[in-house]
């Protein structure tokens, strides 16, 4: 660590940081829940608070904001002079994007839930399925998890 960080964090005084708790959210909240309703969507962290066990909650939101970019640039690239016209437009775009995002977040969400799960685990049996049976295979399925493609922005 470079020593002017170092020094930063040293001179900083406990109750100067700020703590809080990890977000979870249930998959059937998902599944059951509205993402988007008329011209308000759900996004980034509010859509899909996860623990940090796969490391991708920030590619998640990017994800998120690319999806989201392309929905709407197709509400606005078609021109309207009818104000109702434009806004039903918008709706139908954040309702396209709420369907492509929610099973996209379920996957994360629960992948990232039950992987924390059995890394923190305490039982035995647990750790023994985890170091002989799940380290083999586990690796090469979470890392599938960063391959999602966004779509294209034109």
């Amino acid at each position: 660590m470079p020593s002017d960080v170092r020094s930063f964090v040293e001179k900083t005084e406990l109750d100067a940081f700020q703590s809080t708790p990890l977000r979870y959210r249930h998959p059937w909240k998902l599944i059951m829940g509205n993402i988007s309703k008329g011209n308000v969507c759900v996004v980034g962290d509010a859509l899909h608070p996860m623990t940090p066990d796969l490391g991708q909650g920030g590619c998640c939101a990017l994800e998120d904001g690319v999806v989201l970019a392309r929905c709407l640039a197709e509400a606005f690239f078609k021109k309207s002079n009818e104000e109702k016209e434009e806004y039903k437009r918008i709706e139908e775009s954040l309702k396209k994007y709420a369907k492509e995002r929610r099973w996209r977040c379920i996957d994360l969400i629960t992948t990232a839930y039950i992987v924390g799960f059995i890394q923190q685990s305490s039982s035995k049996f647990v750790n023994f399925i985890r170091d002989t049976i799940l380290a083999t295979f586990l690796p090469v399925q979470l890392l599938k998890k960063s391959d999602f493609d966004c779509g294209q922005l034109k």
